[in-house]
């Protein structure tokens, strides 16, 4: 039986798409014999023509992602867009390691391991960018002292 048009008026009475109109496969004969609004309304009132609910879209990949990308997963070569620098800011890492650096240079004087003078000679240098990390810092103040 088709009931195309049926479904085309209910849907434009229950303002609808027609994809959204659930016909009865039981009741098709009577659905087929309806030809005016009044008859679809009737139908509908006797549940043999319903609006079918709408399909949400799944989101459990999407928390599974999520949770993975938690992890640090889902971030190796294939996965990034952009460069090394609109990835991390370089004046954050700039900031972590002069910080770093700054603060080690305090501790060893407060430690007197280097005299005020060489203190501003270092900070100096590692203000210019001389020195890669800490490791770098002690290194060359180790062998200033040798």
């Amino acid at each position: 039986m088709n009931t195309r048009q049926q479904k085309e008026l209910a849907a434009r009475m229950l303002n609808v798409g027609k994809d959204r109109i659930w016909v009865s496969p039981d009741n098709a004969d009577d659905v087929n014999s309806a030809i005016t609004r009044h008859d679809i309304r009737t139908l509908i009132s006797k549940d043999i023509i319903k609006v079918a609910s709408l399909k949400g879209q799944s989101r459990v990949r999407a928390r599974k992602i999520a949770i993975q990308k938690k992890k640090s997963l889902r971030c190796g070569s294939g996965s990034r867009k952009g460069t090394a620098k609109t990835r991390s800011y370089p004046k954050v890492e700039w900031m972590k390691k002069i910080r770093a650096l700054r603060s080690e240079l305090l501790k060893l004087k407060a430690k007197e391991v280097i005299l005020s003078t060489e203190y501003t000679k270092l900070y100096r240098l590692s203000t210019s960018g001389f020195f890669r990390n800490k490791a770098h810092l002690n290194l060359y103040i180790k062998k200033l002292k040798e």
